[in-house]
């Protein structure tokens, strides 16, 4: 097996809600959205449209959100799990000193901005859905 990619797949309660804060809040650029219609693809959300699917993009880094009755309908493992995770998704970032300080002025309440034992200067969040995200710089 060759690993090419990994792109996390988040069941979410509202597509349009969690595509503003991950451009508001983290810079992100939606990348493709899908109605609820499920008859195309969009490269924005329409005012009037409900969605069940959107991939957001920055840089390398990829993130696919499904709402939560497509998403259990599409992976039945997930069928009898709550929404949430006991997991973080760990992004490495440059300029994480500019990045905490954008992110508090956001109104986001970030962990403690820190150098871990394993030499990462490194924050948390929680998104709109509850999932933690983490960011984190090489301490040269």
């Amino acid at each position: 097996m060759k690993a090419n990619k990994l792109t996390p797949n988040f069941e979410v309660k509202n597509i349009r809600e969690t595509i503003e804060f991950y451009q508001n809040v983290l810079g992100f650029s939606l990348a493709m959205a899908v109605p609820e219609t499920q008859d195309g693809i969009e490269q924005t959300l329409a005012e009037e449209r409900e969605y069940v699917y959107a991939l957001v993009s920055k840089d390398n880094v990829e993130m696919m959100f499904q709402r939560t009755d497509s998403f259990k309908e599409d992976v039945s493992l997930a069928k009898d799990i709550s929404l949430g995770a006991s997991v973080s998704f760990y992004m490495e970032i440059d300029g994480i000193d500019n990045f905490y300080s954008h992110i508090k002025n956001k109104g986001i309440n970030p962990t403690e901005l820190k150098t871990a034992w394993y030499g990462m200067r490194e924050f948390y969040i929680t998104d709109n859905n509850g999932y933690i995200l983490g960011f984190a710089e090489k301490n040269d």
